[in-house]
């Protein structure tokens, strides 16, 4: 307890977004990956999109910091009741999680997930003056992340013939709420990505 005590509050926001994202994740984590379908995915696109999840993670993690330290809002598990009634939604990933893994499905899904990021990030156009800047960053990092899982599945020959359209976004009224609603996309963001960056891992395996 003395050495909690002796934390940083940003040091503390870190492990507690840990904690949080362990408890919003075990069960899908629990779930043992199956050896995965002959669709053939390349290496090179596998890898390049590790490094991208690795980047995104990067950014979503300093902004976390940022609004903790500036705005105070450091603890997102006392958020969730608020990301409710905003309607902030959740990108599914059940296609890359279960015993079936299809990578075919598990490419649509990371895709359907990244575009509804994307449009959530840019509902927070004009969250402070202070992390604006790397929230455009963030936001375009995970448009072209988008776009490179789009592009293989064209290659593949997976991909639908037209591309997902989100519905309505979540309306930020007040300045609290556009911060505290980053706080919690932001968050689910990395949530999704972790998952992400654990199959796209197990699928570089022979």
């Amino acid at each position: 307890m003395a050495e909690l005590a002796t934390q940083s509050p940003v040091q503390l926001m870190a492990l507690q977004l840990l904690l949080w994202h362990s408890a919003l994740w075990t069960g899908q984590e629990a779930v043992p990956l199956s050896p995965a379908s002959a669709l053939p995915i390349p290496r090179s696109f596998l890898l390049k999109s590790l490094e991208q999840v690795r980047k995104i993670q990067a950014e979503g993690t300093e902004l976390l910091e940022a609004l903790c330290t500036t705005y105070k809002l450091c603890h997102p598990e006392e958020l969730a009741l608020l990301g409710h009634s905003l309607g902030i939604p959740h990108a599914p990933l059940s296609s890359c999680t279960s015993q079936g893994l299809q990578p075919e499905g598990c490419l649509s899904q990371l895709h359907s997930g990244l575009v509804l990021y994307q449009s959530l990030l840019q509902a927070l156009a004009g969250i402070s003056a202070e992390v604006s800047p790397a929230l455009d960053m963030l936001q375009l990092d995970v448009t072209n992340f988008a776009i490179t899982i789009w592009q293989q599945m064209e290659d593949l020959g997976v991909a639908p013939e037209v591309k997902p359209i989100q519905g309505t976004m979540p309306a930020f009224t007040s300045a609290f709420q556009r911060r505290a609603g980053g706080v919690l996309v932001i968050s689910n963001l990395q949530n999704f990505l972790e998952l992400a960056y654990r199959v796209l891992r197990y699928l570089t395996k022979p």
